[in-house]
């Protein structure tokens, strides 16, 4: 059995800089991630992805938000079970709780920080025939090496953040850059639609609003793609890929049967504190938790974090009061010298 402090469901970002808060108060994190890697989405689905509000960060891309996350957490040592699902959750009579992973790994700790993002996830994938035929054969449904598509055609559908920042971003990358939206208006960042419709101006992004693709064709792979316009009726356009980013079909998978009160698929929290669930000493933060007025982006996944831990540590230590110090002053032995070494490398492999 693993014993820790607390027990973060989820190495996406959320769950990653959780370990860093906990560790300046000097808690001991243990992950639990379905996925092989931590990370999360920004590792597992586009880790070649720009991010543009992180702050400090004009533009960082996803992988490497991750790498300076992994950087930042090292001097804490956090323990990781990976590539297996937390399945079940029990509360024991003094108030701890066991976490039993699907290789039957117990974990201890008395407190638990559910960071597990959108939960499992698979692409929503538009009704188009054929489309798993040519899947491999130029229909993709995520991004993971903006490489791949240099100097080709490639055809993006969609109307969100998604769609829109690698259209962007492809538009630097690809021979040519089509995207396609049923609607006019875009439901992305205001800043991205502005740099969409210049790139439009500038002939270096076709955008093709009022729309939407409604067949696929080619022989051994795809050809090119059939758009039925409102006005224009249908439009055939050659391409060597296409991308369709409507979002992803999430599921909390077993967490769903834990008791927790859920809304929307998305555990419900109380945010006026510290991120608690109807489960005492069970929190919920980042983008699998929903409360009034909830954002789903990483920098409140980082707030929530924080708040989380302070409470987390006056659950652990009740009779103890902690003075809050500003890391620049906080003088925690070791860290200074471990954050420098960890500046030096890239974390790859984990202890």
């Amino acid at each position: 059995m693993i014993k820790t402090d607390i027990i973060i469901i989820g190495a996406g970002p959320t769950g990653l800089f959780t370990v860093f808060e906990a560790g300046l108060l000097k808690l001991k994190c243990h992950l639990i991630d379905a996925l092989p890697q931590p990370g999360g989405q920004c590792s597992e689905i586009y880790p070649k992805k720009p991010i543009y509000d992180i702050p400090g960060f004009p533009e960082v891309l996803a992988g490497d938000l991750v790498n300076n996350l992994m950087a930042q957490i090292k001097p804490f040592h956090p323990g990781f079970s990976l590539d297996q699902r937390a399945e079940t959750l029990e509360k024991l009579e003094d108030g701890t709780f066991i976490v039993t992973t699907s290789k039957g790994i117990q974990h201890h700790a008395p407190v638990v920080a559910i960071a597990g993002g959108l939960g499992s996830f698979e692409p929503r994938k538009p009704p188009l025939e054929k489309i798993e035929f040519y899947e491999g054969k130029g229909v993709s449904y995520t991004i993971f090496d903006p490489e791949i598509y240099r100097d080709k055609r490639v055809v993006l559908a969609g109307g969100g953040d998604s769609a829109l920042d690698w259209a962007i971003y492809l538009a630097d990358v690809a021979a040519e850059v089509t995207l396609v939206h049923r609607r006019k208006e875009f439901r992305g960042a205001l800043d991205s639609v502005e740099k969409v419709e210049e790139l439009s101006k500038l002939g270096r992004i076709q955008l093709i609003t009022d729309a939407e693709v409604i067949g696929l064709q080619g022989v051994e792979k795809l050809e090119s793609v059939t758009i039925l316009h409102q006005t224009e009726g249908n439009l055939s356009v050659e391409t060597d890929c296409f991308i369709p980013l409507f979002g992803l079909l999430p599921k909390l998978g077993p967490i769903a049967d834990w008791g927790l009160e859920i809304e929307k698929n998305a555990i419900k929290v109380n945010n006026s504190l510290d991120y608690q669930t109807n489960i005492p000493g069970v929190y919920a933060i980042g983008d699998v938790n929903t409360y009034p007025g909830k954002l789903k982006l990483i920098l409140c996944g980082f707030h929530e974090a924080t708040l989380m831990c302070q409470s987390a540590y006056q659950r652990i230590f009740p009779d103890k009061k902690y003075v809050m110090k500003y890391t620049t002053v906080s003088g925690i032995s070791g860290f200074d010298g471990s954050r420098k070494e960890a500046k030096k490398e890239v974390v790859k492999s984990i202890g």
